[in-house]
């Protein structure tokens, strides 16, 4: 019987395992949503903030070649 409740603590240990995993996978879906949420919105920010740069240089007066 000793071998039969030492296997049954071992799947016990593997189940225990396997939740804590499972629940660590959650975490990091839900981290990864946040992040590409994040770099969503800073990569919008850098666009409009290369389309004001474009039109500050446009709007730069010539300066002609000596």
């Amino acid at each position: 019987m000793s071998s039969l409740d030492s296997f049954e603590r071992k799947i016990d240990q593997l189940l225990a395992i396997m939740q804590g995993l499972r629940a660590e996978n959650e975490t990091l879906r839900q981290r990864v949503t946040s992040l590409e949420a994040e770099k969503s919105v800073l990569n919008n920010k850098i666009i409009a903030a290369c389309e004001r740069l474009a039109a500050l240089r446009d709007q730069l007066p010539e300066i002609p070649e000596p």
